[in-house]
């Protein structure tokens, strides 16, 4: 078994670099412990909150008890099946802010500034803007990942971006495009009613290649022989295997197993790899830590008429949406009713958008657990850019037990501040005009709760990750010793290898991550294949005139 590359995990990134290296020619062999991503749980854009919940479909991770949120242990899904993470997620497609990746280059990240990047998440997109407006230009025409937006036929979606004018807020038709500041509709990975995964856009089409193949396996650890990677231990059903890389290895496997995995192979902090009977091959402090993620909290609100998705919260009803996608990918269960949103500044002095809202027309939890109040709708809403930083660590030596994961959510000052300011700012969407009609009451936080301890209190008992890690193997310059890799990915003090996913971000960009992880795997492809990069860009992203002296 071998192949020029091997890559550890058909993910989000590792799917995009599958397709891109088989193309070019070059023998790939991909490694996935998960198995198949076929069935309606994972197709059907609506069953969301099930695949996320279902250990065949989810490594199940946890959290370690976050110590500023009450001890709490909270739930890391991360996708174990064909297309990773891009077949259990929301489907939500952001590529981030320009800000943010001008902020990658600023850290150390030469060549991923914005007019670096734009070129690659253009080349990875096929756009339909389903006739909302938008930026063409600034938009892909004829890449792998289709984009669409839903039909935002419910009437709560259309006052969610209104209530936001009302507040003073922008509106954008294109958040993805040259303004993302603003309210409006919010897209998502699907095309013609399928979840439109790393798996369907990438994967599936390169495996029809014969220089492309899928090896089911738990990767164990990274083969280093003088100083280079040569190959990935595997053990498939109990029987150990070595997959040889005759060009390199690329780690693509999240930033919980990511990390992970260097470390069992001996690259890492070295006295915490002594402390589990590892030899050090490359001391790198930095692998595992810089953990980031978003969190959020649901702000929700009772409706004041049925005309929710509450009406669809029974059997019948959901039967008839299951069996109307099946036979024709349409209706319901073809969107994932995340089909308006909002990017807006915390307060003078941002220059760009730090709250990100998810609108739903329904109050439920990501566990599909409906409140118990009935018709309801929510927004999702956290800061985007947290300072606390946690870390992830090896419980044991054996590669088949789950890494340590400590966020430390909420561990500085500045957390709780953003954290209220959001809440705030949400119930003064909610109380706009164009809210007046169908809001009820608060159902959560609740309105008794005003005071910053109350809210503070709140927040401890419900804040959930959005399940956006990364950060893990940070990217930076080869002499920066707390970073993982270098500007082309590739793993410092070892050869032959690189790490390829949302581990490598030196920071958490704004929403949602799978774009800006697929749009790593297509940038590493072209670092793997020793091509020049695509040309940069010289499009200019909108930024509010008065952002110094105005929040809105």
């Amino acid at each position: 078994m071998q192949a020029d590359f091997v890559i550890v995990g058909a993910g989000s990134a590792g799917c995009a670099m599958a397709s891109r290296l088989s193309e070019a020619g070059a023998s790939v062999i991909v490694i996935e412990f998960g198995g198949t991503d076929a069935g309606p749980f994972i197709q059907m854009p609506a069953a969301l909150s099930y695949p996320m919940n279902m250990k065949r479909y989810d490594w199940g991770y946890w959290s370690d008890p976050e110590p500023h949120l009450g001890g709490r242990r909270l739930a890391c899904p991360r996708g174990k099946v064909v297309g990773g993470s891009s077949s259990i997620n929301g489907m939500v497609y952001v590529r981030g802010h320009a800000m943010d990746f001008d902020h990658w280059a600023e850290a150390g990240a030469d060549g991923w500034s914005f007019a670096d990047v734009l070129p690659y998440f253009k080349r990875m997109e096929t756009w339909h803007d389903g006739g909302h407006g938008g930026d063409p230009a600034w938009r892909g025409t004829d890449g792998p990942l289709h984009i669409s937006r839903g039909p935002r036929k419910n009437p709560l979606y259309e006052a969610f971006v209104r209530a936001g004018e009302q507040a003073g807020y922008e509106v954008t038709d294109d958040y993805n495009g040259h303004k993302q500041e603003g309210f409006g509709p919010f897209e998502q990975t699907v095309w013609k009613g399928r979840r439109w995964s790393a798996a369907n856009a990438y994967l599936h089409p390169a495996l029809k290649r014969e220089n492309c193949t899928l090896v089911r396996g738990l990767a164990e650890r990274i083969v280093i022989e003088d100083g280079r990677a040569t190959g990935v231990v595997i053990n498939r059903g109990g029987r150990r295997q070595t997959i040889r890389a005759t060009r390199e290895v690329v780690i693509a496997a999240s930033a919980i197993n990511s990390p992970k995995l260097l470390m069992l192979s001996g690259i890492g902090p070295a006295k915490h790899l002594a402390e589990h009977g590892i030899d050090v091959l490359a001391d790198r402090p930095g692998v595992g830590q810089n953990l980031q993620d978003h969190l959020e909290m649901y702000i929700q609100m009772a409706a004041s008429q049925p005309i929710t998705l509450y009406r669809h919260w029974n059997l019948a009803s959901k039967a008839f949406i299951g069996a109307q996608w099946l036979f024709t990918k349409t209706g319901m269960g073809a969107s994932n009713q995340f089909e308006s949103c909002g990017f807006i500044r915390s307060r003078a002095g941002v220059p760009y958008p730090d709250i990100q809202y998810h609108f739903l027309p329904l109050a439920v939890r990501y566990d599909g657990k409906a409140a118990a109040e009935g018709h309801g709708f929510q927004a999702h809403t956290g800061p985007m850019r947290s300072p606390s930083r946690g870390e992830v660590t090896l419980r044991s030596a054996d590669a088949a037990e789950a890494p340590r994961i400590l966020f430390n959510y909420m561990s500085q000052e500045q957390d709780w501040i953003d954290f209220r300011r959001c809440i705030r700012l949400t119930r003064e969407l909610f109380e706009q005009e164009a809210m007046k009609s169908f809001v009820k009451h608060e159902i959560q936080p609740g309105n008794a709760l005003q005071t910053d301890d109350e809210l503070d209190d709140a927040i401890r008992e419900h804040a959930e990750s959005a399940y956006h890690p990364c950060g893990t193997c940070r990217m930076g310059r080869a002499d920066d010793p707390g970073a993982v890799v270098d500007p082309q990915g590739r793993v410092i003090g070892v050869d032959g290898l690189r790490v390829a996913d949302s581990s490598i971000f030196p920071r958490i960009t704004n929403g949602n991550l799978n774009g800006p992880s697929i749009m790593v795997g297509e940038k590493v492809s072209d670092h793997l294949l020793g091509r020049d990069p695509l040309a940069r860009a010289n499009d200019t992203p909108w930024i509010h005139p008065a952002w110094e002296t105005s929040q809105r």
